[in-house]
């Protein structure tokens, strides 16, 4: 790429399976979503050295995105946003598809621009799993009391430290707090014409929007309150945890399976 040459910068709108990753952020040796798409994107370019990307959030090992944005910048490019996003498809499709591309002004940030993020979590509720959704699902035997679930996980709305709900990143202290605003969370029961032939069970769905989020907070979260869902804490055992800012006083995280970035929020 000759030295004067202008870089323009570019939004893309990502969806993936995240089966088949070790998450998104580039990792030496392993395969994640970040590393695909930059050679992809490089190829498509005709780049030397495959570009660096900036996502909105970096999901981990296992977790899905539907609604994953990236910017990155290349130098001129013979494509408008459809045709690169159909050239990066024929490479990346269907294990992750870029669902739309745009020109962007410079000061766009996928990261820092952001300023709201929601999650999915999907649980299977039956005596038995189901083979077609086990790959993006957390199968649960046990009977759930979705209204309990409901009632404890607003406990989590407003502004507080999550540490109990977050795994510490290197470089942060242990007494440092992890505040974040959860603006709403929700638990539903997916229904439809399409659930019909499903057999016994409840497909139950937790979304929850925040400002951001930290390291398996959601995962955290869900796993908590599937421990209410099943009569062994409550309400106020989840308020307990959120007040005493320490990890080792909650449920084990939720499986990644179940997690999926559904969307990101730009004003």
């Amino acid at each position: 790429m000759p030295a004067e040459a202008v870089l323009q910068r570019w939004r893309l709108l990502v969806a993936y399976d995240g089966a088949a990753f070790r998450g998104f952020a580039l990792q030496p040796q392993v395969p994640t979503v970040a590393g695909a798409l930059r050679h992809a994107i490089g190829r498509t370019a005709r780049m030397p050295q495959a570009p660096t990307l900036t996502c909105a959030g970096r999901t981990d090992a296992g977790v899905h995105a539907r609604g994953q944005v990236v910017h990155v910048d290349l130098p001129p490019i013979p494509f408008d946003g459809p045709e690169l996003a159909r050239a990066l498809n024929r490479q990346l499709a269907p294990s992750v598809v870029v669902l739309d591309a745009a020109e962007v002004p410079d000061e766009f940030d996928a990261r820092r621009s952001a300023t709201g993020r929601t999650y999915r979590y999907l649980v299977w509720n039956a005596p038995a799993p189901d083979p077609l959704l086990d790959p993006m699902v957390w199968h649960i035997r046990d009977p759930l009391d979705l209204r309990a679930m409901g009632a404890a996980s607003d406990v989590l709305l407003g502004r507080h430290d999550f540490r109990s709900f977050c795994r510490r990143t290197p470089g942060r202290g242990p007494d440092e707090p992890i505040v974040r605003r959860v603006r709403r969370t929700r638990w539903s029961v997916v229904d439809g014409p399409e659930m019909a032939d499903i057999g016994p069970g409840r497909l139950l769905r937790f979304e929850i929007e925040a400002d951001s989020f930290c390291h398996q907070m959601v995962r955290s979260m869900v796993g908590s309150l599937v421990e209410v869902g099943r009569g062994r804490a409550t309400a106020a055992t989840l308020m307990d945890r959120l007040r005493a800012s320490n990890r080792h006083r909650a449920a084990d995280p939720a499986p990644p399976q179940g997690l999926c970035l559904v969307s990101v929020e730009y004003d």
